[in-house]
């Protein structure tokens, strides 16, 4: 199954599914045939970070679609053909991946959370 994003002003209102044998005409299929209107960008359920991956959640060789796959009110950046999502808090930045990247990486020796205050990664108990 394909996955269509419906946008408006470069921002996804929604995502839905077409056939396969109707992905290499989404667009028409959704906006002409379904008599939904509106622009459809494809995105891929596999795609992260640019990097595909599978089912087990590992990168798999395959292509990457659009950087990410879109969801609901992610932004779609046209020079870039990238979707991206909201950005969560005011220090991070986009970064070469479209992914939101903080101030200092996340320590990886247990859970921890964000605390924008403070720039700074919180343990949590």
């Amino acid at each position: 199954m394909a996955h269509f994003a419906e946008m408006s002003d470069n921002i996804v209102l929604r995502v839905l599914v077409v056939p396969d044998d109707e992905e290499h005409r989404g667009q028409e299929f959704l906006a002409d045939d379904l008599g939904l209107g509106g622009t459809w960008i494809q995105t891929s359920y596999n795609t992260q970070g640019n990097v595909h991956r599978g089912e087990d959640g590992e990168p798999d060789g395959g292509v990457p679609v659009r950087f990410n796959y879109a969801g609901v009110g992610y932004t779609y950046d046209p020079d870039a053909d990238a979707f991206y999502g909201p950005q969560p808090y005011p220090s991070w930045t986009l970064n070469a991946e479209f992914v939101w990247a903080p101030p200092t990486a996340r320590p990886d020796d247990g859970a921890y959370q964000w605390e924008e205050d403070s720039l700074s990664w919180i343990p949590l108990v």
